[in-house]
């Protein structure tokens, strides 16, 4: 009978706080994955949440938490996916803890994900997001704000998070301009920033008596208080009512102006690995697949590959023809 609590406890405040030094939107959804496990087993088990040992969860228990996700909760197979990576991280830790129980943990961690599609990456058009910029009052309370911020969120590529935790002290509004951002794993980046996002970003906080607070956040509601991560995404929602009205039907997110930065980036020919560092991928993969949604590339690529309409193609040109070459390679 191993006692729960102190693990729980040690696995959020140690672990995952102290040792992998995770940001609180991540914590929050390790925290979220084992509430829900905590409570369908105590269920399962017909006791108190509080009653409830290491014991208790085996890997039949656990089958039966996923299934209860996905039809008992109706979860789409990838949040039923990050429920599974939370339970997996956490017997990784009680094996490490508690010794005796390195057989189930194994086999708890040794449940396999399930296979899932990659989620549609949606991104606007330069003539949508000119409409959306655009959208914004230029006279009003918030108007400015939410000029300042769309303008930003489309500079910068930034997570909705990380514009949230935006701080004053982390913007550098002299030329050149720039931003440092504090992303995912608890890293930081910096992002360069356009002269009219400079600009913007300097009349809102002119407008603000705290511009001189560098603790102050950027981004601010009515009440002077920092803008939530919900805040900005009911921003972003209401300005892209203006491309409905332009016959856009699609859901326009903060992420979606993240996905436009990285496909306009590459567009424009920035190198892949120059994106990456911008939008503060860890994995070159997540920036490739941008290269896999612009047809506006492929379009390009077929054009420059494309047979004359007449004649023939250009001879190829051997590198067995060259003697200098040749000599020189004998000369080895």
């Amino acid at each position: 009978m191993t006692a729960l609590g102190p693990l729980l406890h040690s696995f959020f405040a140690d672990h995952l706080v102290a040792e992998k030094g995770l940001r609180h939107a991540s914590v929050r959804s390790y925290r979220d994955a084992l509430r829900l496990m905590l409570c369908f087993t105590a269920v399962d088990r017909g006791c108190k949440i509080t009653r409830l040992t290491l014991d208790d969860f085996t890997p039949d228990r656990v089958l039966r938490f996923l299934r209860h996700l996905e039809e008992g909760r109706h979860n789409h197979a990838r949040t039923r996916n990050q429920r599974l990576a939370a339970v997996h991280t956490f017997f990784e830790y009680v094996a490490r803890r508690v010794p005796e129980m390195l057989d189930r943990c194994e086999r708890i961690a040794a449940i396999p994900m399930k296979r899932t599609t990659l989620p549609e990456t949606s991104f606007l058009e330069r003539d949508e997001i000119r409409i959306l910029l655009e959208s914004p009052p230029k006279e009003g309370r918030h108007g400015l704000r939410d000029r300042a911020l769309l303008l930003f969120l489309y500079n910068s590529g930034a997570r909705v998070q990380e514009a949230a935790d935006l701080r004053v002290r982390d913007l550098d509004l002299h030329p050149p301009a720039r931003v440092r951002l504090h992303g995912k794993g608890d890293k930081w980046r910096t992002c360069p920033l356009w002269e009219s996002t400079a600009a913007l970003l300097s009349s809102l906080l002119d407008a603000r008596s705290t511009r001189r607070d560098p603790g102050g956040p950027a981004f601010t509601s009515v009440h002077g208080r920092p803008l939530t991560r919900f805040g900005i995404y009911r921003i972003v929602h209401r300005h892209a009512q203006a491309l409905a009205k332009h016959g856009h039907a699609r859901r326009i997110t903060p992420h979606v102006l993240r996905h436009t930065t990285a496909v306009h980036l590459l567009e424009s020919g920035v190198e892949v690995n120059v994106i990456r560092g911008w939008l503060g991928h860890v994995s070159p993969e997540t920036t490739n697949r941008y290269a896999e949604i612009t047809a506006r590339l492929k379009a390009e690529a077929l054009r420059v590959c494309e047979p004359p309409t007449s004649g023939s193609f250009p001879p190829a040109r051997i590198w067995r023809d060259d003697p200098a070459l040749l000599k020189w390679l004998a000369s080895l």
